[in-house]
């Protein structure tokens, strides 16, 4: 199933996905951490992992979330998220782990 746009390309790599995280907070976005079961990925709403890191600065820090969110949901897929304050919109999601088929 194809959940978002990197989905069409073959799985990141963690240093891949480490870059994407760079990105965001290069260009000063809020990064979030959402997940969901895979009966519940084509839904529009998913779980929030704990509240956006708004005082994130590194990507070590978001990174270490995405393994926690990961080791506390192994059997549901975990997406990152990014928002722009000064559009007040999401900017950027993807999907970093997915569980077993």
């Amino acid at each position: 199933m194809k959940t978002e746009t990197f989905s069409y390309l073959p799985p990141m790599t963690p240093d891949q996905v480490r870059k994407q995280i760079h990105y965001l907070l290069a260009n000063g976005w809020i990064a979030g951490i959402e997940f969901a079961p895979p009966a519940g990925i084509s839904n529009t709403y998913w779980s929030w992992w704990k509240l956006p890191m708004f005082n994130a600065r590194t990507p070590e820090e978001i990174w270490a979330e995405i393994e926690a969110c990961r080791a506390a949901h192994p059997d549901c897929y975990v997406r990152l998220t990014a928002y722009d304050r000064s559009r007040q919109a999401q900017v950027m999601s993807f999907v970093v782990y997915r569980p077993a088929a």
